[in-house]
């Protein structure tokens, strides 16, 4: 649907800026500006009322002689205005990385008060302790049971065979070691890599629990008995981690899954497609898919 231009409208747009003779006072730029102010809301009604009637096009003047007649008339087309794109505003950045100083600076306060820490016997043999590393908003976190030697010697988690195997695992499911966090339910090496006890547990736990709580991560992912055991203790006895692994529990509304430790991987190989079937049920609850496995000999 089109509509005429009025041309009366015109004339009088055209005369409130021409002077009708030589003796007509000019208009001045403060009156100029607001004529044009008017002139701009009313021809933004006009279009808004034009639209609402269903026109698309209108035909206007595209030059106007000294008697302000048109000499051509073209079409022009009545665009609704896009709407604005969702551009992220420069404040959005600085919240984001004032979030990630935060974080930051929380896990470093739970770091150095976990190297400080005598609350149970397991630092009196410690080289260091390993409060974890990783991303400070990960997807997933892992948990551990606790340091080896190897993870005692350098202060991090998982770097030891395990870790190694861990490492594969995660690389398989389309992630880096960067962009998950590892940790351990206990932050200090018990002696001969024996299995921690319940109390050790219980006193190294607070710590891992406000680790989580800054992390916020989408999904946990407990590695083994000790993991299980020690954030969320079972019900009932007899309920081993080859009874829950690969369902879903949940901890302070985290999606949690239990699965096999990586050393128990490297003693019985079998368990990996175990790991790999609760890894990828992860992966789906995160709306992932994991990447292409690697060509053979590769």
């Amino acid at each position: 649907m089109t509509s005429e231009p009025t041309r009366s409208h015109a004339k009088s747009v055209a005369s409130a800026f021409v002077p009708r003779d030589a003796g007509q006072r000019a208009i001045t730029r403060p009156e100029a500006k607001r004529l044009l102010s008017c002139l701009v809301d009313d021809l933004a009604r006009h279009v808004d009322n034009l639209h609402e009637e269903g026109v698309t096009e209108v035909a206007c003047a595209s030059e106007f002689s000294s008697a302000s007649q048109p000499k051509s008339i073209t079409s022009v087309k009545v665009v609704q205005p896009q709407p604005k794109q969702n551009i992220e505003h420069p404040t959005s950045n600085t919240e984001h990385r004032m979030e990630e100083i935060d974080a930051g600076a929380k896990l470093k306060a739970i770091a150095q008060t976990v190297a400080a820490c005598k609350k149970c016997g397991l630092h009196a043999k410690r080289r260091q302790a390993v409060p974890g590393q990783g991303n400070m908003h990960p997807d997933i976190l892992f948990i551990g049971e606790g340091p080896g030697e190897d993870e005692d010697k350098q202060g991090l988690a998982f770097v030891g065979r395990a870790g190694q195997m861990l490492t594969r695992l995660i690389t398989r499911m389309g992630y880096t070691r960067d962009e998950v966090f590892i940790a351990n339910i206990v932050k200090c090496r018990p002696p001969n890599n024996r299995k921690p006890l319940p109390a050790e547990m219980n006193m190294c736990r607070p710590y891992l629990e406000q680790q989580i709580a800054v992390l916020k991560p989408k999904v946990i992912v407990l590695l083994g008995a000790s993991a299980f055991e020690g954030l969320i203790p079972p019900k009932a006895p007899g309920i081993t981690i080859s009874k829950v692994r690969g369902k879903w529990l949940e901890y302070q509304g985290i999606p949690t899954m239990p699965t096999f430790h990586p050393s128990y991987l490297l003693r019985n190989q079998s368990a990996m497609w175990d790991v790999w079937n609760d890894m990828q049920l992860v992966l789906t609850r995160l709306g992932r898919t994991p990447p292409p496995a690697p060509a053979k000999g590769k």
